[in-house]
């Protein structure tokens, strides 16, 4: 065999080795990736639920005899708590924020509670937060996109398959959040 064979061997298993070790890499990095931005909606969702019984606390001193808008936005809160995987903290999560939102329309019904200065912060902090949970769903969902992206195009999904690297799910919005809303004047 002649010394230029030999070299072009050495380079094309060099290459053959660094791609290899390149992809493996790059499956590993997008899992992490996908891992901590899951666990950023999960840091903002606690915020949230720190949130939220200081809000039913304000509102219970003036809507006292709202007893069950109360135990639905505490049983919700406790479902996001102890709910665990993407699935279930989606739906637990979608459940609190349909009874917030029945936590605001009562709230509507009372001016000197929407006047309390406690109230309007604690409100304010939450459509924050709320608006933090959105980005983080979304860009978790953004990583996920990359990541399964990866996981199924070829030659990646060659490596993905061998070191089992599964299929990421992605945070879906519930089918009631996707039908049009009705508006009546």
């Amino acid at each position: 065999m002649s010394i230029i064979l030999i070299v072009v061997l050495v380079l094309a298993i060099i290459f053959i080795v660094y791609t290899f070790i390149h992809l493996y890499n790059r499956l590993v990095d997008l899992r992490n990736r996908v891992e901590n931005s899951y666990s950023q909606i999960e840091v903002q969702l606690k915020r949230r639920n720190d949130l939220i019984p200081n809000l039913v606390e304000t509102v219970k001193g003036y809507a006292s005899h709202e007893k069950e808008v109360f135990e639905n936005v505490t049983k919700a809160r406790s479902n996001v708590i102890n709910a665990s995987g993407v699935e279930e903290i989606s739906a637990a999560d979608n459940q609190l924020t349909g009874a917030l939102k029945s936590l605001f329309a009562v709230a509507e019904s009372y001016p000197e509670l929407k006047a309390n200065s406690n109230f309007q912060q604690l409100q304010s902090e939450l459509t924050d937060t709320e608006d933090k949970i959105s980005y983080a769903r979304q860009f978790y969902n953004d990583v996920v996109l990359k990541y399964n992206n990866v996981c199924q195009q070829f030659p990646s999904s060659m490596f993905a398959k061998l070191f089992h690297f599964e299929k990421a799910k992605f945070f879906e919005a519930p089918e009631s959040e996707m039908e049009v809303p009705e508006v009546k004047f």
